[in-house]
């Protein structure tokens, strides 16, 4: 029996308990110890018994979740018992009387620091759960802080991270039970800290369905659209392939290389980008699928034969040079080699092939845990060397959790360049990087005291962006020093780090001076320092002591003003002056005329002050949530620009918002427009939208070049229902190649 009999399970729910156990050690691909194994069965029988009286929103016994954690952990990620075990465990010390003792006397230390590193984190954001005012009143975000828990957990072991993105991958594939404003919360985390994470680490699959399934919540409209799209196109699709890998079937046998051959849709998320970002229909979209090569070959012939197998594949269709990436000399940080090439197929179709080999193909399906199957075999350093720098950054973390966040980010997703020191060891950085970078790259204190840059032998400003090959040379001048400027020239996470460092130390020092003299003024006038401090901050119109203190360091303070600050405000000896308190002012809430348009959290929002985000400029029908910012309550859509960030870094300031059937409101939106720019193209467009359309139009911005035209043209609606017919209606007339709404 797999069940102890007492616990208070039905036969239903035992049996579905059972059948996920089995479930999970037949994913187990890796060859277990007898010891392994007891410790797998072990970690099972106490997840089950501890697990008992609690259950998840869907109904499910909770226990089912840590053991499909498990199964993912190791089916998904390919990792091996330690994580397994892990994985059963991850919840027991915080939701159960299981002690993280008790963890370390039945599994050992390492388990138990794995267990404790998920525990924090998971604590992290309950604590916030439970105290949802508290992010408001501070400026400092909870979530940044709960992100950058998780993330220096990357410096000790790396597979609480991996545990953490199983974890949360099945928090997603059973998101339905969840409130909507919890829905997008979730998924704006999911696209902004555990997929770029995804990425860095190699795990391509998990990454692609991690925003795959935050797409469907944050713009279902548009994932449907693609959904539909691949379904229909599907048959078409699969004998297009079948007909272009056939010749390079029969090529590889003739040379006798062992191989599959196999197309593979792109991610939904990557579709419905490229129908947005370049404002194309689908059917126009020329890279839906690519064409896999996986060859079976020794590791020593690898890379010969991958150029082999493209030579065979030139010589049937006709390649596009300027498209070919190489990976395979030059792999990718995170560890990914493969040869990539975009050829001419049948019916003038442009088709991408990715060659590589079943070691390639498994690392960059799998990643990191792949890397630690292959260790020392190939590019396995070059995640390593990613994963020092990684952690060297971690170990010095900047002290505001969304600086720190927003730079770890940075270097999480951006593509990468190469570049060469003077002795000729390559360095990789992402994309945007600068000369500056570079320099606290080779050495912090080479940073701090950089004066100037050669690259490829001419001198260059320390702003100069990095290009792929470039070869760097740093010059230094001992009594050169990072300034405040240095900030704006710097894209990675460690120099920003540094230079933040090395200003607030010298702030602190000119601070210490300042308070220093002008605790010596107040002195004088027999005043005390403690008392009277923040009165005179206030006087000053500074924000704090410290822009006082510094002020006074830098003689930007008359302390003869302080003679004529008002003695009733100034308090002597401690006692308080006996001025009447100030009321203070209160702006009315904003309401609109007629039945309320938004409900707020369930409330109507007419009687809270509100306004709609002009960043994204929402209209009736759009999905919609509320930021509790600074400035008031602000309406935004789920597909704004800002979205995910404000989502995922201050999700205690996001309220559920929803449109109500209401009287005729309007709003302004903006459609751009291109087109043949033809005699009449402008009289067509404005005739269809006030004559036939009968919408009026607020602005109209015409641009033509070369036969081509780019307009935008700004209308009043009433809904999206309106400005979807709008779009559609435009996008018919002839001549017109594209419409679509901007924000």
């Amino acid at each position: 029996m797999l069940l102890h009999k007492t616990l208070p399970y039905d036969a239903d729910e035992s049996r579905l308990i059972q059948s996920a156990y089995r479930k999970l050690l037949r994913s187990i691909n890796v060859e277990l110890t007898k010891e392994e194994k007891k410790q797998i069965r072990l970690a099972y029988e106490m997840a089950v018994e501890a697990h008992q009286a609690q259950y998840r929103k869907t109904g499910e016994p909770y226990i089912l979740h840590p053991i499909e954690v498990a199964r993912i952990c190791a089916e998904e990620l390919g990792l091996g018992a330690r994580a397994v075990v892990a994985a059963l465990l991850h919840d027991v010390v915080e939701d159960t009387q299981i002690s993280l003792k008790e963890i370390d006397a039945k599994f050992g230390p390492k388990i138990a620091l794995i267990v404790d590193g998920l525990t924090k984190f998971t604590k992290a954001i309950e604590k916030e759960q439970d105290d949802p005012d508290q992010e408001v009143l501070n400026p400092d975000s909870h979530q940044a802080e709960n992100f950058k828990k998780v993330l220096l957990t990357l410096a000790k072991d790396v597979r609480v991270v991996l545990i953490k993105m199983a974890d949360r991958l099945h928090n997603m594939r059973t998101i339905g039970s969840m409130p909507r404003e919890k829905q997008l919360k979730i998924a704006a985390e999911a696209t902004f800290v555990y997929a770029p994470l995804a990425h860095r680490l190699g795990l391509y699959a998990v990454k692609s369905e991690m925003e795959d399934l935050a797409l469907s919540i944050t713009d279902p409209d548009a994932y449907r659209y693609v959904v539909e799209k691949l379904e229909e196109t599907e048959r078409d699709r699969n004998a297009y392939v079948r007909k272009f890998i056939a010749p390079i079937k029969s090529r590889l046998a003739e040379w006798g290389i062992e191989g599959e051959i196999f197309g593979r849709v792109k991610s939904i998320t990557s579709v419905a980008n490229k129908v947005k970002t370049k404002q194309i229909p689908f059917e126009e979209i020329y890279d839906i699928f690519a064409v896999r090569v996986v060859i079976d070959v020794p590791v020593d012939q690898e890379k010969s034969k991958c150029w082999h197998v493209y030579s065979i594949i030139s010589d049937i269709y006709v390649p596009v040079p300027e498209r070919l990436k190489d990976w395979i000399s030059l792999p990718k940080p995170n560890g990914y080699e493969s040869l990539h090439t975009t050829v001419m197929g049948p019916q003038g179709r442009f088709v991408e092939v990715q060659i590589r080999t079943k070691r390639m193909d498994e690392i960059a399906e799998k990643g990191v845990a792949a890397h630690w199957k292959y260790k020392g075999v190939g590019a396995d350093n070059l995640f390593e060397r990613w994963l020092s720098r990684a952690r060297e950054v971690l170990e010095n973390p900047s002290p505001d959790a969304i600086d720190f966040l927003n730079d770890f980010k940075a270097d999480l997703f951006a593509e990468e360049v190469y570049v060469f020191t003077p002795k000729g060891e390559m360095r990789y950085f992402p994309k945007g990087a600068t000369a500056l970078d570079f320099a606290f790259d080779i050495h912090t204190q080479v940073g701090f005291h950089c004066k100037s840059v050669k690259i490829n032998g001419r001198g260059v400003p320390m702003s100069q962006v990095l290009q792929n090959g470039d070869q760097l040379e740093i010059i230094t001048h001992p009594s050169q020093k990072p300034t405040e400027s240095w900030l704006r020239v710097v894209v990675t996470g460690r120099a920003k780090s540094k230079i933040r460092q090395a200003l607030r130390e010298d702030m602190r020092r000119m601070g210490d001076f300042g308070k220093e003299t002008l605790e010596r003024k107040i002195k004088h006038l027999k005043l005390s320092f403690e008392d009277n401090i923040d009165l005179i901050v206030k006087h000053f119109g500074y924000n704090s002591r410290l822009e006082l203190y510094l002020a006074v360091y830098h003689e930007r303070v008359n302390f003869a003003e302080l003679k004529n600050i008002r003695t009733e405000t100034i308090k002597v000896n401690g006692q308080p002056d006996r001025a009447e308190p100030v009321e203070p002012t209160v702006r009315p809430p904003r309401t609109f005329k007629g039945k309320p348009r938004l409900l707020i959290n369930g409330d109507d929002a007419s009687n809270l002050s509100h306004s709609l985000a002009t960043c994204c400029n929402p209209v009736l029908g759009d999905q919609v949530f509320a930021y509790v910012g600074k400035n008031g309550i602000r309406i935004h859509r789920t597909t704004c620009p800002n979205a995910e960030h404000l989502q995922a870094t201050f999700g205690n300031r996001v309220m559920r918002a929803e449109w109500v059937d209401s009287f005729d409101a309007s709003f302004v939106a903006k459609v751009r427009i291109t087109g043949i720019d033809d005699l009449g193209v402008v009289r067509r467009l404005t005739d269809i939208i006030a004559n036939q359309l009968r919408i009026n139009m607020r602005r109209i911005e015409m641009d033509g070049d070369e036969g081509y035209f780019e307009g935008f043209i700004s209308v009043v609606i009433n809904n999206t229902d309106q400005l979807n017919l709008l779009i559609k209606t435009l996008k018919d007339i002839d001549g017109v190649n594209s419409v679509a709404r901007v924000d």
